[in-house]
C-alpha cells in the first residue's frame, strides 16, 4: 500500500520552486523574465522554443509557473465541477514546459494511478520539469513522462488520453500551427482544455480553438453554458477570468510592486467528447458582480447563447445571500441554496 501523500497545492509548488534561482545572477533572471513576458503576451509567435536554456527555464518557472498553475487549476476545476463523476486516468500536456498543467491536474483530482505525459520542444524545460515533479510528493507527477516533441506544423499526439491540456502555448505559434495543435488535441482527447493569457489576443486564440473543437464534434462544458457562437464581440470586449497568485520576490523585483499577490487574468475553454458525461452550468458570471444597497447586479452568459444582466434583490431571500457571495467566473444560480443560519 502506498503511503498517504499530501495533496499538491500552490504552497507545494512554491516550495519546489524556491531553490531554482540559486546561482543565477538577479540581473540575468530579470532580463530573461522581461523577454519572456513579451512573448507570453502573445506579440511574438515563433517557430522555435521560447525557453532556450536553463536560465530561461528557471526564470520562467519562478516567475510564471505559479500563475499558470492557478489559471489551469481554475479551468480544470470547472471541468471537475461539470463532470463530478469523471476522473482522467491519462493526461497529455501539449507544450507543457516545466509541467504547470500537470501540477494543476494533480491538485484537481485525487492522486492515484494517473498516467501523465508532458510534451514540449525545449529539452531544458522538460529537464527542469522532471526535477520539480520529483519534489512534488505526488504519485502521478513522480511517474510522469517528459518527452521532447516539436510543437507546430504536422503535430500529432502519439497516444489518446482522457485529458489533453494546451496551456499558455498557442501564443508562441503561428495561426496555422495553432490549428494543427488544436486539431491534434481534438482528435486524441476525451476532454480538452485550452488556456491562454486573459488579453484580447489570448481570448481570440481561445475563441478560434473553441470553434475548432466544436467543429470536431466536441461539446463545450466550461466556461460557456452552451456550444453556440460566443455572444461577446471580440472587437469591443473579451471573455476572461482571474485567479489570485501569491507574488514571489522575483515578481516584486521585476514589477517593482509591494503587494504580496497579483491577479492572473486568463481565458479558457474546456470541451469534451460523449465519453465524458458532464453538464454545463445554467449561466456563467462573466464580470465582477456589482454589489449595491439591497441588490446585486450579475452579468451572465446564459444557456441560450446570449448575454444578460440579472438583478438579485433582498426580496429573493437566500438567492440574494448567495449572489452577494458570488464572484467573477462562478456558475449561476448556485448548485444548491445555502443552508439557513
Amino acid at each position: 500500500m502506498h503511503a498517504c501523500r499530501p495533496p499538491v497545492t500552490s504552497e507545494t509548488l512554491r516550495i519546489a520552486l524556491a531553490a531554482l534561482l540559486d546561482g543565477l545572477p538577479p540581473k540575468q533572471a530579470t532580463q530573461a523574465v522581461e523577454r519572456l513576458i513579451s512573448n507570453y503576451r502573445g506579440h511574438t509567435p515563433t517557430a522555435a522554443p521560447v525557453l532556450r536554456d536553463r536560465s530561461d527555464v528557471a526564470a520562467y518557472a519562478a516567475y510564471r509557473m505559479p500563475a499558470t498553475f492557478e489559471a489551469v487549476r481554475h479551468a480544470l476545476g470547472a471541468l471537475r465541477d461539470a463532470a463530478p463523476h469523471w476522473t482522467p486516468a491519462t493526461h497529455c500536456d501539449i507544450g507543457g514546459g516545466t509541467g504547470a498543467a500537470s501540477w494543476a491536474a494533480a491538485a484537481t483530482w485525487a492522486d492515484g494511478q494517473r498516467t501523465t505525459t508532458v510534451y514540449d520542444w525545449a529539452e531544458p524545460a522538460l529537464a527542469l520539469g522532471r526535477e520539480l515533479a520529483a519534489a512534488a510528493g505526488s504519485t502521478a507527477l513522480a511517474a510522469a513522462r517528459w518527452q521532447r516533441l516539436p510543437i507546430g506544423a504536422g503535430f500529432t499526439l502519439p497516444q489518446t488520453a482522457d485529458l489533453v491540456t494546451i496551456s499558455y502555448v498557442l501564443g508562441e505559434l503561428t495561426e496555422a500551427d495553432q490549428r494543427a495543435v488544436t486539431g491534434a488535441a481534438a482528435g486524441a482527447g476525451r476532454a480538452v482544455a485550452v488556456i491562454e493569457p486573459g488579453t484580447p489576443e489570448g481570448y481570440l486564440r481561445v475563441l478560434r480553438a473553441r470553434e475548432q473543437l466544436i467543429e470536431a464534434g466536441l461539446t463545450v462544458l466550461a466556461p460557456c453554458p452552451h456550444s453556440d457562437a460566443c455572444p461577446i464581440d471580440p472587437g469591443t470586449n473579451w471573455c476572461h477570468f482571474a485567479a489570485r497568485v501569491s507574488r514571489s520576490s522575483l515578481h516584486r523585483q521585476v514589477k517593482g510592486g509591494s503587494l504580496p499577490y497579483e491577479d492572473e487574468k486568463f481565458s479558457y475553454v474546456v470541451a469534451v467528447t460523449p465519453a465524458v458525461s458532464g453538464r454545463t452550468a445554467e449561466h456563467r458570471v462573466v464580470r465582477h458582480p456589482q454589489i449595491r444597497k439591497g441588490q446585486v447586479l450579475l452579468d451572465l452568459c446564459v444557456a441560450d447563447g446570449a448575454l444578460r444582466r440579472e438583478t438579485v434583490t433582498k426580496r429573493h431571500g437566500l438567492l440574494y445571500r448567495a449572489a452577494r457571495d458570488t464572484v467573477w467566473g462562478d456558475t449561476w444560480p448556485p448548485a444548491a441554496e445555502p443552508d439557513d443560519e
